[in-house]
């Protein structure tokens, strides 16, 4: 009897469910049934359609502007947002590791601390390229009067590169193990702006950077310039030529300092044991130069890309000597890590007057520009040809870039700096296109310091 009221039990409970189940099912159908319209119902939403697109047609010019206002009001909220989106965005590239050119690595024995004073100059960020792809930590010190820190930013962050911004007519006490002493304007108008300022850098600023070295008894290399032989009376120029320099003239704050530097290295050189070299520097062109700079270079390559009357001052039959700032770099490293403590041409004997000059680059660059002349810069050399025999026979240097070749580098990069209409627009030269371009050299020119 307990089993048939169980067995009964467990019927009725499963014909329930069953029922149950039907129940669910036969109320959804009927629900679902119930969505579609009737006719009626579609006539009606039809005829409503119709009559609220017609109401809309009619609606009064007023209530038309402030549909559109508010449409336009609309777009305004999507492009602020909009705008908010794309400044979220650089945040977060901003705080993504920056990534930078692949580097030697170098041990503590063999990696350097190297001060480059005037770094973020135009020969100074390619020197300072060059330093960092070989493995070692760098210091710039500029204060950014003809140097530009986008010519050196694509190193800032990196562990072994260090930006600051000092003026190096004041002490700077820092630990290196070598120093470069580029820092002064070089081109007439910058260095004429502010005679007394170039002076000062020349003087005061070589005598802060022979001190640092004595303390830390570090090696510095000064940047002269072919300069100190003024209008020469020897050609090509040899180091033991003394010059032919007017003390008083529009050039001679820079000339005169110049030489002054040189007399100071040799000075602490030999009373204080300070180890020094000296680069004496002629012609060099190549990216990053500083488009309005005034020398011939430049204004050249601007004047032809704008399409102004390529001007040259006097008869255009002065020469010139032109080197690419790629063979300069490679100059100042070897002579830094030599045994050689005399001045040191660096330059490029392949002498032009400044109308092949001007005549080479309207040819590359194209367009209507002519060829006019004006009077005579006061001072103005005329005949500069670099004897290198020394830089052949000690250091085992000479320029190997060809001087088209040099040209149509600068002038792509002039095109693209002219080009540029806002901030964002980079236009770097990348340190591994550099190190590309020297390719011509050895590895062991610049990787063995």
């Amino acid at each position: 009897m307990v089993v048939t009221v169980r067995t009964m039990k467990r019927w009725l409970t499963s014909i329930t469910v069953v029922g149950f189940v039907f129940a669910v099912i036969f109320n959804w159908s009927l629900l679902v049934s119930s969505k579609k319209p009737s006719d009626e119902e579609r006539a009606f939403v039809s005829d409503k359609a119709q009559h609220l697109a017609v109401a809309d047609t009619e609606k009064p010019s007023s209530t038309v502007l402030a549909d559109q206002e508010k449409s336009i009001s609309n777009l305004d909220e999507a492009l602020a947002k909009i705008k908010e989106l794309e400044n979220r965005l650089k945040d977060i590239e901003y705080r993504i590791p920056k990534k930078y050119p692949e580097v030697e690595f170098l041990t503590y024995k063999d990696r350097k601390r190297v001060l480059v004073t005037g770094g973020a100059g135009f020969v100074g960020s390619h020197l300072v390229d060059r330093l960092m792809m070989a493995g070692h930590e760098v210091i710039v010190a500029d204060n950014f009067f003809t140097g530009r820190r986008r010519n050196v930013e694509h190193w800032v962050g990196h562990e072994n590169f260090e930006l600051i911004h000092h003026d190096i007519v004041n002490p700077l006490y820092i630990e290196v193990d070598q120093i470069y002493h580029l820092a002064s304007p070089a081109s007439p108008p910058h260095y004429m702006q502010n005679p007394v300022k170039t002076i000062k850098t020349n003087t005061v600023g070589t005598i802060n950077m022979l001190g640092l070295a004595k303390r830390v008894g570090a090696r510095v290399l000064i940047a002269s310039t072919s300069e100190v032989y003024g209008d020469p009376e020897v050609h090509p120029q040899t180091e033991s030529y003394w010059g032919h320099v007017n003390p008083i003239g529009p050039r001679a704050c820079y000339d005169e300092s110049k030489r002054i530097s040189e007399t100071l290295a040799y000075s602490y050189g030999k009373q204080e044991g300070v180890q020094v070299r000296v680069a004496r520097i002629f012609n060099t062109y190549g990216p990053r130069m500083h488009i309005n700079d005034g020398r011939v270079v430049s204004n050249f390559i601007l004047q032809a890309l704008t399409g102004q009357d390529i001007t040259i001052y006097g008869s255009g039959k002065q020469t010139r000597s032109f080197q690419y700032v790629s063979d300069l770099v490679d100059g100042l490293i070897k002579l830094q890590n030599s045994n050689y403590s005399l001045p040191v041409n660096l330059g490029n004997p392949d002498e032009h007057t400044i109308e092949e000059f001007a005549q080479i680059i309207h040819e590359m660059v194209g367009g209507k520009s002519v060829t006019i002349n004006k009077d005579a810069m006061e001072d103005d050399p005329q005949r500069r040809k670099p004897d290198i025999t020394r830089a052949s026979t000690i250091l085992g240097w000479q320029p190997l870039v060809p001087l088209r070749q040099g040209i149509e580098k600068t002038v792509t990069y002039f095109r693209k700096e002219l080009m540029r209409s806002r901030h964002s627009e980079r236009n770097l030269h990348s340190p591994v296109d550099a190190k590309n371009m020297n390719s011509l050299h050895k590895p062991d020119d610049y990787n063995d310091l």
